[in-house]
């Protein structure tokens, strides 16, 4: 298979490199009656974009949707909906020196061992570029969620070494960092800023929150929500790490500190991060991603050529000093896209089961 689908009842495949001419999905399972409109994907692309803040790459795109098929009257029809969008701002000749040679921790090598030939002009299929069109499918995956009362948020958890020291959700969207304590921005500011003097890098943490998810989607065994979770947000280029709930830090913890223990008037925890068995609980679900550093660099790093020589490397051009600042709307985005698709699954298998009893209620939200 070539992998370029994930989903199963609400699927999309994207297409398109970094420097090509367009990039572009295909969502196949959309349910029909679903409105929407060019316009609707303005604010999550503007939210992903490029060139926002000096912090990230300087590159603007406009990012226009075009709408193909799949809309008629401004209502999804239920058959296949194609979006595009055209590349408008490429700078293809900045990775000319670097296209017979292998950047150190990027796709270059393995891309090159799979198939023999690569697109070296922004990093071809394995750009960010990409995740555009999965922030644009997740616009139309949010919409039918949001209609049935699940929201999907998420904000920058770690940035280097800073996390935040308070938390407010209303600070999120205004700061180009997606951070939780506004009073910590012009620390970040000035960090980044030395950052991207020195020509380094840093990695990051994107923590992702669904509310209001209902108990009882996701498989027992093969299918669990957690690991459809787990694949989708690893698919994200440069995510090195996942979590659900505490994650890794359950290592460190005792049973009776882990367990998220039920009284009639609700769950008093949420360390399983909304999902018990691969099924979610109907508490928030939670889980967060680890980001490593950028990989293009204008630092010198060793690394080889396409002949197997010896080289140093170089690299020019517009790059994001941390790409997980721009990330929080992309695994915003692959949360929605697993939950519409565990919807549509659940709803095929289970819609006739009706209600069971009892219900208990959510701990406090995260």
């Amino acid at each position: 298979m070539a992998s370029n689908t994930f989903g199963t009842l609400f699927a999309v495949t994207t297409f398109g490199e970094s420097h090509g001419p367009a990039i572009g999905c295909v969502i196949d399972g959309c349910p029909p009656g679903i409105d929407i409109h060019e316009d609707d994907f303005r604010a999550d692309l503007d939210r992903r974009a490029t060139g926002k803040s000096r912090h990230t790459s300087q590159r603007h795109e406009e990012d226009a949707i075009e709408i193909l098929s799949g809309v008629f009257e401004g209502k999804t029809t239920g058959t296949p909906i194609a979006l595009l969008v055209r590349n408008t701002d490429q700078r293809s000749r900045d990775y000319a020196k670097i296209a017979e040679q292998f950047r150190p921790a990027h796709a270059d090598y393995t891309y090159w061992k799979k198939y023999g030939i690569r697109d070296p002009r922004g990093g071809g299929r394995s750009s960010a570029r990409e995740t555009t069109m999965r922030v644009a499918a997740a616009v139309i995956a949010k919409k039918w969620l949001a209609q049935r009362g699940i929201v999907v948020r998420g904000h920058l958890s770690q940035l280097g070494e800073h996390v935040p020291a308070a938390f407010d959700w209303g600070a999120v969207e205004d700061n180009p960092f997606f951070w939780p304590d506004a009073a910590m921005v012009p620390t970040l500011e000035t960090y980044m800023d030395a950052l991207r003097k020195s020509g380094d890098s840093v990695g990051a943490r994107v923590r992702v929150v669904a509310h209001n998810v209902p108990a009882g989607w996701g498989e027992p065994i093969y299918g669990k929500l957690d690991g459809d979770l787990a694949a989708a947000l690893m698919s994200i280029n440069a995510v090195k790490g996942v979590e659900i709930g505490d994650g890794f830090a359950a290592a460190g913890q005792r049973g009776t500190e882990h367990r998220d223990e039920m009284t009639p008037q609700g769950f008093l925890s949420n360390h399983a991060g909304g999902i018990l068995g691969g099924i979610s609980t109907g508490q928030d679900l939670v889980c967060s991603i680890a980001l490593k550093p950028t990989s293009s660099l204008r630092l010198p790093g060793r690394s080889v050529d396409v002949h197997g020589n010896a080289i140093e490397v170089v690299t020019t051009g517009r790059h994001d000093p941390c790409v997980g600042i721009r990330a929080t709307p992309i695994a915003e985005a692959m949360v929605a896209l697993v939950l519409i698709d565990h919807a549509l699954r659940h709803r095929a298998q289970c819609g006739d089961v009706g209600e069971v009893v009892p219900t208990i209620p959510s701990a406090v939200s995260t």
